[in-house]
């Protein structure tokens, strides 16, 4: 474990200022449902209500994605409002599914079943086919002659990317009388006339105390008298089978890695976030040794659990789910945690809280993330729930000094949250504004920013250091593309535009994301780069899964380097301390005070690159909620790993960037050890700070651009 002196302390308050990233002026329609015609990217336009529309006799096809509720579904009281028959469909995509561990598939399931009960209860009915989006819902139009599909408003890019081939195979499709109208709809949650003068600061818009919606009752739906082939809810085996189909030719070899990589995996895909993630200790050799841990489902586990009324539906037992009713009966419970129950529904989830509140607040995102995640239940219907319960509790009144409750602050500030993150993911996606296009990625259901640029070459990605984000290489993202290089750039969980959630932030978590990133969106091993402490995240990537690294590029990497290296033994979960909690309410509005003085102190060699850009987008970030919660993790990071431990089996692959002038660590003493104790590493000294790709960009980019070259044709020769 490290020794955490006032220096240690002030180190990494340095570190933790080169964050948070510009805010962009909001600048789009009404935040209402909304009609408009087909785009390639989808802002939605302002109209009069959905209520206003007459009722004709077009069938319209209603897409279920991430919203398998009939409850509070807009897009569901306009279908059903504007057209005598509305065909609900939810298509199994293995583009969506894919991204799910084996207990969500089986979450989607049991929810799906629930949608078609309640729809079936209202008259309807819920389709359901398998295969691509774009070519089901061509040839469902074709069979019934829709004119309008409904379809949620989404952040994600490869779910945006969908939509759009939904829109254009539609406009394409021959034999289709006309190209049907695509209506985005989502769930207004703040009453929000124009959200362009959406204050910055979350801090602002905290003060402007907009009122939230009410939530949407279920509509009344048409029956459908059309005769349709409307297909069964597949088992778990069959779906999972579906997922895990035959990959294309192309993809073969790196479906192949994939699979390596998920055995030798550390630690279970799903965490029980009952319990923080385990701390990095003990040695490579004693991580590895713990191997794969998946989760083995039985469905008919799960029937049982069903049958005995649990609201934890899933084999596992750890998640929330079911219909909207029974994540309602759930919250019920959460939300009435101190007041106790004979009932046994009720008790489960009250031991389940107990186990998952690691941390004041965590164990609602640990219980119920999935299912507002999956759409069972919206977010401003479980604000509407926890206001009626306060409003219970206190004689019908709400009190300017805060909830009553623990579990209700829980709940409502929790969906708030997700709501600003949400518009925020909204506006960079219908926004061109800045020098970047950015790109959502969902990570265990959070909302992570990042770009990419280049079309060809080897695959390169740029890590930040703690508390910064992917803009601070804003001078080296495109000219190392320009170079012959895909480039791509992510801002980690709790950073910049990044969800900051409330969970247990570690160093293996963060390695965690990265590793899945480049699985999941970048498809094939790449060159990693990391500043700071992301350069300690990266060693961890490249140290447990070399499979997915081709070499390892460290900017004034946090982590040490010893001469000889053995395993301890592992020690327990690390949770959150009185003194985090404490340590972090005091640095942040120092942090705030000092900023321009600390940030230029990082850039002795051109103190004009710490520009009012830079700190302008420091101080937006740090009033977005959670990032307490993130700079609590500095008073618990484990970086005893050496880096010449993690990195032991890339001799020849690794590049040292030093800022021989960084006022953070002693450069002198630290490229001593490096070159005395770690074989085949490749060092260059620049006269700079903490931060020389930002500080002297062209150096660090022709730098970084001649490495790649050596080790790929050193790759082309083996």
């Amino acid at each position: 474990m490290l020794e955490w002196t006032s220096r240690s302390i002030q180190t990494l308050a340095l570190m933790s200022l080169l964050t948070f990233p510009r805010f962009l002026s909001f600048s789009f329609s009404p935040n209402t449902l909304s009609f408009g015609r087909p785009r390639s990217r989808f802002p939605l336009a302002a109209s009069k209500g959905a209520e206003s529309s007459a009722i004709d006799d077009s069938v319209a096809v209603l897409w279920f994605k991430h919203d398998l509720r009939i409850d509070d579904h807009p897009g569901l009281v306009a279908a059903a409002s504007r057209h005598r028959t509305v065909i609900p469909l939810y298509v199994f995509d293995r583009r969506i599914l894919s991204r799910f561990s084996d207990e969500m598939l089986e979450l989607v399931l049991v929810a799906m079943e629930d949608l078609r009960e309640s729809l079936k209860d209202q008259g309807s009915n819920l389709m359901i086919r398998f295969g691509s989006a774009e070519k089901t819902i061509r040839e469902i139009v074709k069979e019934v002659k829709a004119t309008t599909i409904f379809a949620e408003e989404e952040v994600e890019h490869e779910l945006r990317k969908m939509i759009d081939t939904v829109q254009e195979t539609l406009a394409t499709a021959p034999l289709l009388e006309r190209s049907p109208e695509v209506v985005m709809w989502h769930t207004p949650f703040y009453d929000i006339k124009d959200l362009k003068y959406l204050p910055p600061l979350h801090h602002d818009f905290k003060k402007l105390q907009l009122p939230i919606t009410s939530p949407l009752g279920p509509p009344r739906l048409p029956s459908v008298e059309i005769g349709l082939d409307w297909g069964p809810v597949p088992s778990l085996a069959d779906l999972k089978q579906f997922v895990n189909g035959n990959p294309s030719k192309s993809k073969e070899d790196w479906t192949s890695i994939k699979e390596t990589i998920a055995e030798k995996m550390l630690l279970n895909d799903q965490i029980d976030q009952a319990e923080p993630p385990n701390t990095l200790i003990g040695g490579m050799e004693s991580l590895k040794s713990r191997g794969s841990n998946r989760i083995n489902l039985n469905h008919e586990q799960t029937q049982r659990k069903r049958l005995q009324k649990s609201v934890f539906v899933t084999s596992n037992g750890n998640l929330v789910g079911g219909g909207t009713n029974a994540v309602l009966n759930a919250l019920a419970a959460y939300l009435r945690y101190l007041e106790g129950t004979g009932r046994d529904d009720w008790q489960e989830v009250h031991e389940k809280l107990r186990n998952a509140e690691s941390r004041d607040g965590a164990s609602f995102g640990i219980l119920f993330g999935s299912a507002l995640f999956l759409g069972i239940i919206s977010r401003r219907r479980v604000y509407h729930e926890a206001i009626k319960y306060e409003k219970e509790r206190n004689a019908g009144f709400l009190s300017p000094f805060g909830y009553s409750a623990a579990t209700i602050a829980a709940a409502a500030d929790a969906v708030c949250t997700m709501e600003w993150y949400w518009l925020m993911a909204l506006k960079s996606q219908i926004s061109d504004e800045g020098p970047f296009s950015i790109r959502i990625w969902r990570w265990n259901g959070y909302l992570i920013q990042y770009t990419v640029v280049g079309h060809e070459g080897p695959a390169v990605l740029l890590v930040h250091g703690f508390g910064a984000f992917f803009e601070h290489y804003r001078d080296n993202i495109h000219p190392v593309a320009d170079s012959g290089k895909r480039v791509w750039a992510i801002t980690l969980l709790g950073f910049g535009k990044s969800e900051k959630p409330n969970v247990f932030y570690s160093e293996l978590m963060w390695a965690e994301l990265l590793r899945d990133f480049i699985i999941q969106v970048v498809g094939e091993p790449v060159h990693l780069v990391g500043n700071s402490i992301g350069g300690y995240f990266i060693s961890i990537v490249a140290g447990l899964w070399p499979a997915l690294a081709k070499s390892v590029i460290l900017i004034n990497s946090a982590g040490n380097v010893i001469p000889e290296y053995s395993s301890v033994p592992s020690s327990k979960e690390r949770r959150t301390s009185g003194a985090a909690w404490l340590g972090a309410r005091l640095l942040l509005p120092f942090l705030r005070l000092r900023l321009p003085s600390i940030v230029k102190n990082c850039y002795p060699a051109k103190m004009a690159r710490a520009d009012d850009w830079l700190l302008n987008e420091m101080l937006r970030s740090s009033y977005d909620p959670g990032v307490l919660v993130v700079l609590e993790s500095i008073f618990s990071f484990n970086l005893s790993i050496p880096l010449n431990y993690l990195l032991k089996g890339f001799n020849e692959k690794v590049l040292f960037i030093q800022g021989v002038k960084d006022p953070i660590s002693d450069s002198e003493s630290k490229l001593a050890m490096l070159r005395e104790h770690f074989a085949g590493i490749a060092i260059k000294e620049l006269s700079a700070g903490h931060c020389p790709h930002d500080e002297l960009p062209e150096e660090v980019n022709y730098i970084i651009c001649d490495w790649i070259a050596t080790i790929e044709s050193k790759l082309l020769l083996v």
